[in-house]
């Protein structure tokens, strides 16, 4: 295959993971926007269980991901880099789903515009972050994983809270979230 093909279906599939994390957006009931997914005894930061914090918190490094580094990335207002920080605080306020589903917007144009304009060299460029350093299109599979991993998370709760079942993507959709 070459790589127009391939940079259609690592699109189509990312796409994909995309849009079911729009369905888990659109379709959380106000009653548990605050909602706890689970206990969490410690309160570290990146655990905060509330399911606004999971969607942000996959949408920042859906976002930031995309960039490739962390050096010179800033999200969108109102949004802050706070979520870097390990043992920071945590974000001011909840985020309303209004907030999320823009940014959820521009993540999913940004991603759609960097995989199909991506090039043999830009898919080898090496990628440093915390955890290790990968090709920028290994870290574009380990951030479709990330997203469907906190897609999952957040289906999984609508479905034991309230009986939602998402509907499943099997390819991203033609028209913008």
């Amino acid at each position: 295959m070459n790589i127009i093909t391939w940079r259609t279906i690592i699109w189509q599939q990312f796409g994909a993971a995309i849009d079911m994390l729009n369905h888990a957006l659109n379709d959380c009931p106000d009653e548990l926007w605050r909602a706890r997914l689970w206990d969490n005894p410690t309160r570290e930061k990146f655990f905060l269980p509330e399911y606004w914090y999971i969607v942000y918190h996959t949408l920042f490094w859906l976002d930031l991901y995309l960039t490739g580094a962390e050096e010179g990335f800033v999200p969108p207002p109102p949004f802050t880099l706070i979520e870097q920080d390990e043992d920071g605080p945590l974000p001011e306020r909840a985020y309303t789903k209004e907030e999320l589903l823009a940014y959820l917007a521009e993540c999913r144009e940004k991603c759609q515009a960097t995989i199909l304009a991506l090039t043999d060299e830009a898919a080898q460029q090496r990628c440093q972050f915390a955890w290790g350093e990968v090709s920028f299109a290994e870290l574009l599979l380990y951030n479709m994983r990330h997203v469907q991993e906190h897609e999952a998370q957040l289906s999984l709760f609508l479905g034991q809270r309230v009986g939602i079942e998402l509907d499943w993507e099997a390819i991203a959709r033609r028209n913008a979230v």
